[in-house]
């Protein structure tokens, strides 16, 4: 009897231990987000978006909630630079893209699981074992970019080219769409939908992708698909990261050419770039 009554000391005292721990990092996280909402966006941060077409684009009630995210997105992940300084300019513009996709969907969490974003100044040069049949070779892959588990990876030299002069790749657009896929608990290519909604996408996206991956294995007869890329047709996850950044950076030609991808883009973002 003696056994079972310190065993519920133990076990009520353990209980008291968490609630207190998880009590005082919500009470420490809700003060840190008072005093971010209470800074103010300098014209010094303002003057590096002044040069994005997408900022440009927005209203005057959307730049003072995407500067907002902004601060937020600043203040509560790590940026570590890699052989380089990072600068307010590399914040500030890799917290703009993640941002912007967010910016419609009404959701509270602003990449809440991501801490760091590491950051390189050139393409870096990783090994991968590949499985052939059985057959396992080392093979070297170059990366601009790369999104696993709570850190993003960007290359400074593609982000900013592509962030000043867009055309229809955005390597900042594209790990923050893998982010967005993963906020469900899976990297798919479906990322969190309403349940109504969950049908329409997969037929209309898989459907897509289907098509994309016949035409890569017979690397032919790429049409309109050549828009979209090879590299989208690796998997469902990177044709949806792919979508992502062209239905941002050229979303005339997606509307165009893949009018029923792009209305489903559309939906989730819950914005209409092509108006512009």
């Amino acid at each position: 009897m003696e056994y079972y009554l310190h065993l519920l000391v133990f076990i009520t005292a353990v209980g008291s231990a968490v609630i207190v721990f998880w009590f005082i990092r919500a009470y420490r996280k809700k003060k840190k987000l008072q005093w971010i909402a209470s800074l103010p966006f300098s014209e010094e941060q303002r003057s590096h978006l002044k040069h994005l077409p997408q900022y440009r684009h927005l209203s005057a009630g959307e730049r003072e909630r995407i500067e907002r995210s902004i601060l937020r997105f600043i203040h509560t992940k790590t940026f570590t630079g890699v052989k380089l300084d990072v600068t307010e300019e590399m914040k500030v513009i890799i917290a703009f893209y993640a941002c912007l996709l967010l910016l419609h969907i009404e959701t509270e969490n602003c990449y809440d699981n991501l801490q760091t974003i590491i950051i390189y100044n050139q393409p870096v040069v990783i090994d991968r074992v590949q499985n052939n049949g059985g057959i396992f070779s080392k093979e070297q892959f170059l990366i601009a970019g790369q999104s696993a588990n709570d850190t993003v990876v960007i290359i400074w030299h593609d982000a900013k080219r592509e962030a000043y002069h867009p055309r229809k790749e955005n390597v900042i657009v594209h790990e923050f769409a893998h982010e967005i896929d993963f906020m469900d608990g899976e990297i798919d290519g479906v990322p969190p939908l309403e349940r109504s909604k969950y049908h329409e996408w997969t037929n209309v996206l898989y459907s897509e992708f289907q098509k994309l991956n016949g035409i890569a294995l017979k690397n032919r007869d790429w049409g309109d698909y050549k828009f979209i890329g090879e590299y989208a047709a690796t998997n469902e996850a990177e044709f949806f990261a792919v979508l992502t950044e062209r239905f941002f950076e050229s979303p005339k030609s997606l509307k165009e050419k893949f009018p029923d991808l792009y209305n489903a883009l559309k939906d989730f973002y819950r914005t209409d770039p092509a108006q512009y």
